[in-house]
This record gives C-alpha cells, structure tokens and sequence, in this order.
C-alpha cells in the first residue's frame, strides 16, 4: 500500500497522471473511441433507409461515445498486434484508451463468455503479450471481469486442495506485476458489483490478487447498478482495503448494506487509499428486478429489458479515489444466449433468441438509446 498512500498524499488526479502534457499538468482526460463495429454500422444504415432519423441519429452518438476495447481469445501475437494498433491510434488522436484484459483459464466459470487461456504459462504469454502492445503508450486496463468474484472454488471447479483458485490470484498478480509498472499504464482489477458480494468477503480477495500493487479496482462491470451505488461501493470497498493494510480485519468494515450513516461514521475516520473506476454504459435506468416467481434463475445481468445508456464517460468525478466514470461494456452487444432458467432456446422475456456474448443485438441496442439517461443528443455527421 505504500506506493498508493505516496499518490493519495502527493495529490496525483488521474488527469495528471495520463496527461500528455508538461508534469504536473492538470489537462482534461479525453478517452478513446474505437471503430464501431460492421453490425452496428449496418444498424444505423438500415434506421437510416426506413426514415427513422431520431433513433438513428441516437445510435450514432452511443457507438461514438468512448468505449473500452476487449482483448481476449486472440492468441499471444494477435493479441499483442491488436493492443498496440489501438494504443497507437488513441495517441495519434491525443485520447487514452481503457482495455479490458479477459483471457483468464476458467474464464466466467466456462459459462456463456468462457474460454480464455488454457493453462497458467499461456495466460502469462497472453499477458506478456499485452504489455508488449502497450509499451510506451498511455492506457487504462481494467484487468479480468469477474476473476475476483466468480473464484473456481465458487463454481465447483477447483480441486480438492483448492489449487485452481490459488493459481487465479497468482496469475492476476503476475497481471497487475507485467502491466502495472508501465509508463502511463494505470491498473485496475475488477471487483464485482454491490449486488454481488460484500465488502468484507470482497477485500481479501483483492488484496490475494494484488490490487494492493495496481492503481486499484473496477465496479460494474457489464453490470447496470447507478452510479450512485457503484460509487458508493466503491468508497467503501476503498476504506475497507486501506483497513485491512493496516492490520484490520475486514469483518469489522461496513458493507454495501450497511445503513448509511452508520457507514459514513466509519469512513469519517478510515481513510480509503485505493483508486477505482466505474462502469457506466448501461446503467441510465439500474438494474432489471425480473417479475416476482416467473423464473427459477432471472439472470438479471443478462440483457435485462428496458434498460438504458448511462452518463457519459469522464475523469471527473468530484471524488479524488474515484479517477473515472467509463463504458466498460459496449453497449448493444450481447451478454449470451440468456434462458433465465427455462429450457429455451428463446430468451423468455424476449421471446427471441439473443445473440452470443459480444455480439451485436440490435433490439437491445435500440432500447440502450431510447431509454438512454442522460438522452442523446444529435451525433453530427
């Protein structure tokens, strides 16, 4: 924790830190937005042809709202490629990128994004491959949606000794070790969302994956929590890992569901020392409640209707431990062919069957613009 408490008390902001300009420059933080894809650009051709300008114009200005780039499941030399052609084109347009590092082996419990690296050396291939992409480039990487909270040992796929589990945190602090130390690389592992586990179950898993030598953590992923409870978790997910630095036990630390004010005493005089960020993407109207004894599992996670685009990427925040607001997520890509705990093949809320993980689901797409809080405004062009 040493090296963040130095950064807490020198006062570095993220728009410091990422700035290209003179040090100690205070510049405001513009990230980068990646080429949307071919189905996207279809999509808005194809409201375009049928006269539908107002959502057209809608969809324009999400997919051209800065947005993170994933990388996984490319191979070591793909991989690399990929990374450094998009750090390149974040520089040449004076942006900064956030990439999402996903090629953990048992990645999402081989569940509807499995796969990733096969074995613990590939994966420090990959990873190696990463930091080569990025070397002498400005980025921020959110490292592993889920690998924190969604353990082998949660999903029935550890072994006896608990082995598999004990080698995700060594291969997330090997991560945080071959990227963390770049120039210009900040560094944040993800922590779930506070609907998911608590703070105290929370901090220890953190602290065995390393964040304590990352920037710090990511909150919401692909999720659709508010921001004002995904900050909130954020503070006291930060306050907790500073206690137990210090030699607290993380069961004294209140949690997402502890009562406000009594979590507000608690932060008065535990000083949180580790920085987070963020997603945003699809949280303008929070998460979906699934009506009450229709489904055996909801998956309210997994493209939950009548959801809508949230605010808008920034790195200010007005919280000095919370360096950004992002869209981690690409809205209108799928989260999986959801059942919600019926046979399917159709979603049944839906009543279609949704695309796989990452791809494009133009029906979800136009309810991410439509419902979008704050609305869109016209994209020129």
């Amino acid at each position: 924790m040493r090296r963040r408490r130095l950064i807490a008390a020198l006062g570095l902001a993220l728009a410091a830190a990422l700035s290209p300009g003179a040090a100690g420059a205070e510049e405001p933080v513009r990230f980068h937005t990646p080429e949307a894809s071919a189905e996207a650009h279809a999509q808005y051709r194809e409201l375009l042809t049928r006269g539908e300008t107002r959502d057209a114009a809608g969809l324009l200005a999400m997919i051209r709202t800065p947005h993170a780039v994933w990388l996984g499941d490319g191979g070591p030399a793909r991989t690399e490629a990929e990374a450094r052609t998009v750090v390149r084109a974040a520089a040449r347009a004076g942006t900064v990128p956030v990439l999402v590092a996903y090629d953990i082996p048992g990645r999402d419990c081989s569940g509807y994004s499995g796969g990733g690296a096969g074995t613990t050396a590939e994966y420090r291939a990959w990873i190696d491959a990463v930091a080569r992409g990025i070397d002498g480039h400005r980025a921020l990487v959110v490292l592993e949606p889920d690998a924190v909270a969604l353990l082998p040992s949660d999903c029935g796929q550890d072994d006896a000794t608990g082995g598999r589990t004990t080698a995700r945190y060594a291969e997330l602090r090997y991560a945080v070790d071959a990227l963390e130390p770049l120039p210009g690389v900040r560094v944040y592992l993800d922590a779930g969302h506070p609907g998911w586990h608590t703070v105290n179950t929370l901090t220890p898993r953190l602290i065995a994956a390393g964040v304590e030598r990352a920037t710090g953590f990511a909150v919401n992923v692909s999720n659709h929590h508010t921001d004002d409870a995904t900050t909130w978790f954020g503070r006291l997910l930060a306050s907790c890992l500073a206690h137990a630095a210090d030699g607290g036990d993380p069961a004294a630390c209140p949690n997402q569901r502890s009562p406000r004010d009594t979590a507000r005493a608690w932060l008065a005089g535990h000083a949180g020392t580790a920085h987070f960020v963020t997603d945003s993407s699809r949280n303008g109207r929070g998460p979906w409640t699934a009506p009450a004894g229709r489904y055996t599992d909801p998956q309210d996670w997994c493209n939950p209707p009548g959801r809508g685009a949230g605010a808008r990427p920034t790195a200010v925040t007005g919280d000095p431990l919370h360096d950004a607001r992002l869209w981690i997520k690409t809205p209108g890509e799928s989260d999986g062919r959801c059942l919600r705990g019926t046979e399917g093949p159709e979603d049944p809320e839906r009543q279609t069957v949704d695309p796989a993980a990452g791809e494009w689901f133009p029906r979800q797409a136009l309810e991410l613009v439509r419902l979008a809080n704050p609305a869109f405004r016209e994209a020129a062009g």
